[in-house]
């Protein structure tokens, strides 16, 4: 009898299957490698990034405000209030952030003998302090809020159209102290 006879290819190409079974191998191998990498290292990375979250959930916020460009302040002199308080409008603005208390100071003007002439939020609620703004010949009226309501920043209308005033001579945009 004859011998089976084998393929040609098997007799010329041994290394073939020997080469897919070392690849194969070697690819288990490299996953395993990898899955124990991960096991090993899992613990150590998550509590740095839990601690790494927890500091800067801590640490206070960074503004950074846009650079503003520095000029001469002209100071007008401190006129005499022209208006009666019950004769002055005033535009209260929340500039702090806190819901309704332009709505409560508001109030607290009216209880001091003043005219609303209404009270919304500013454009931006970042205020640091309290600012009152007068339209340009209500200095005095200007002056005389801010002393009744303990503000020392006093000012005429910055940033803020005379159309936007609904009427009134002056703005109070609340800040947070």
């Amino acid at each position: 009898m004859d011998a089976p006879l084998t393929p040609p290819d098997a007799l010329i190409r041994p290394w073939r299957l020997a080469t897919l079974a070392a690849s194969l191998i070697a690819a288990v191998e490299l996953v395993l490698l990898l899955v124990l990498a991960f096991l090993l290292l899992a613990k150590p990375l998550s509590r740095a990034l839990q601690h790494h979250a927890t500091a800067a959930a801590a640490a206070p916020a960074k503004h950074h405000a846009a650079p503003v460009a520095h000029k001469a302040i002209k100071r007008s002199p401190v006129t005499k209030p022209k208006l009666a308080p019950s004769a002055t409008h005033v535009l209260v603005l929340n500039g702090n952030g806190r819901a309704g208390a332009a709505h409560t100071e508001a109030a607290r003007l009216q209880g001091l003998g003043y005219q609303i002439g209404g009270a919304a939020n500013a454009k931006r609620s970042d205020y640091a302090t309290t600012v009152v703004m007068f339209r340009p010949g209500y200095s005095g009226d200007g002056h005389r809020l801010a002393r009744r309501l303990g503000v020392s920043v006093v000012g005429p209308l910055d940033g803020i159209s005379t159309s936007a005033l609904h009427g009134s001579q002056l703005v109070v945009i609340l800040g947070a102290s």
